[in-house]
């Protein structure tokens, strides 16, 4: 595989240093794309030629990923910008069918009870030790309790990436919460206030230096993680209730957004300014967005029961609508989750849906448009609230993998996905209103969950 992507290397390269000769482009630009190239070809697929080179590879594209202003680029007004990005593209178009076989390949020639050949198994074996699915997923313990925004709904709790005490929150009480769990006690280090309405979700930069913000107020909102400045506000296009947003996982430059008018919009966050080409309309007002690990696909939920897939331009962010399906006439659709492989046993990319119907949702992404097809369901209580669901963010070299879930019964649910029957690996009890979000810390020992009264309990694994 090292050498088949050598290979792409090589001839991508060499167009584009053709073209770039032909632009008349400094010899230093080329030899940085050079460089950025073979660094993205080894995070995604190996390394090309050190066996050792991989964890140098992964911390140079963690560096070079920082999205302060002075660094973000502009896809629409920097025409140079678009070849580079352009054959960057050409390398993730690899389809699902195939990588689903090539996973597939890679489990059937390896002997019953081994390891996943993956960073992220490995790292599952390390972390949770040698101990069965149901132990390792044994949360019981509350680690903290967070009330700041109590009798105000918390609709979104996500722990920082690659980060295993830093968490935030954000309240219909308009404010955003950023709290620190070590050293003890927990505190709560900054509240973000601006929005002049109820805040309904936000997301973390990959470097975590970077929070975006959308609300009912019709704006999104930049912030510095490190002291809370809001750095830009950005009115809603169309003027309308914001209701979920993403960055683009590949360039945080970008984010996408949806909104109660029943739009997708990509939003450059450096300019301000709506992307040429990046809106499209759904059939009701959109509540969830989730793109691929690439972030060539993007799916979109609508409160009417539809989930579309989009095809993302890496070089332009020009959305073209692919698929739609119908999860269920009239149930919204509250929470859409991507993942490429859950686990040795569930090997094809899947889609976790929440959508009222008193079920979580698990799908099978079966083409390079973002086709999906149901695989299985789990029993919860949801009917009415915004309830969101999770993967859990390690990929398990056991028999089965977990993915985890709130509910309106006031609990949070685990499920293995892999098991036929009994498939409730635990539940946990402690709220007092519907639970509405779940985050996992990166190395799944603290999880946080929020409900719709406010609180916020972050639950810590047991130790065996």
């Amino acid at each position: 595989m090292a050498a088949v992507w050598q290979q792409v290397l090589a001839v991508d390269a060499s167009q584009l240093l053709r073209e770039n000769a032909k632009a008349g482009h400094p010899p230093a630009l080329r030899r940085q794309y050079l460089r950025l190239r073979g660094q993205l070809l080894g995070q995604r697929y190996g390394p090309l030629s050190e066996p050792g080179s991989a964890r140098a590879y992964s911390n140079s594209i963690v560096r070079s990923s920082r999205t302060t202003l002075d660094r973000m680029e502009d896809f629409e007004d920097d025409p140079r910008a678009l070849g580079a990005r352009g054959h960057r593209r050409s390398v993730s178009r690899g389809s699902y069918q195939l990588q689903a076989q090539m996973n597939r390949a890679v489990y059937e020639d390896r002997p019953p009870g081994s390891v996943v050949p993956t960073s992220a198994a490995e790292a599952s074996r390390a972390m949770a030790g040698d101990t069965s699915l149901s132990e390792n997923y044994a949360f019981a313990g509350m680690y903290h309790v967070f009330d700041q925004h109590v009798d105000e709904a918390v609709p979104r709790v996500r722990f920082a990436n690659d980060d295993r005490h830093r968490l935030a929150c954000c309240s219909l009480d308009g404010s955003i919460s950023l709290c620190q769990l070590v050293p003890a006690p927990p505190t709560v280090l900054r509240v973000l206030r601006g929005h002049t309405r109820g805040v309904s979700d936000f997301a973390w930069s990959l470097s975590n230096d970077i929070l975006v913000s959308t609300s009912l107020d019709a704006t999104m909102r930049i912030w510095a993680s490190e002291d809370g400045r809001c750095i830009r506000e950005i009115p809603d296009p169309d003027s309308a209730e914001l209701l979920c947003c993403t960055f683009q996982p590949v360039n945080n430059n970008l984010t996408v957004v949806g909104n109660a008018k029943h739009n997708v919009h990509v939003m450059n966050i450096s300019t301000g300014k709506k992307v040429k080409g990046g809106s499209s309309k759904l059939t009701g007002r959109v509540l969830a967005l989730s793109f691929d690990a690439p972030g060539r696909l993007l799916w979109a939920g609508d409160d009417r029961g539809s989930v579309f897939s989009f095809l993302f331009d890496m070089a332009t962010g020009k959305l073209t609508k692919a698929k739609r399906l119908v999860v269920h006439e009239g149930s919204p659709v509250t929470s859409i989750s991507a993942r490429s492989w859950v686990s040795r046993e569930a090997r094809d990319p899947s889609l976790l849906i929440n959508a009222c119907l008193n079920k979580l949702l698990l799908y099978r992404v079966v083409d390079n448009e973002g086709t999906l097809q149901l695989k299985r369901s789990f029993p919860i209580e949801q009917s009415s609230h915004p309830v969101r669901s999770i993967f859990c963010p390690l990929m398990s070299f056991r028999q089965g993998a977990c993915v985890v879930t709130g509910s309106e019964d006031m609990c949070v649910h685990f499920f293995d996905v892999e098991r036929a029957a009994k498939a409730a690996v635990n539940k946990l009890q402690g709220h007092s209103a519907p639970v509405l979000d779940v985050s996992f810390n990166c190395d799944e020992s603290l999880l946080a969950s929020s409900d719709a009264s406010g609180m916020v309990i972050v639950w810590r694994r047991e130790q065996k």
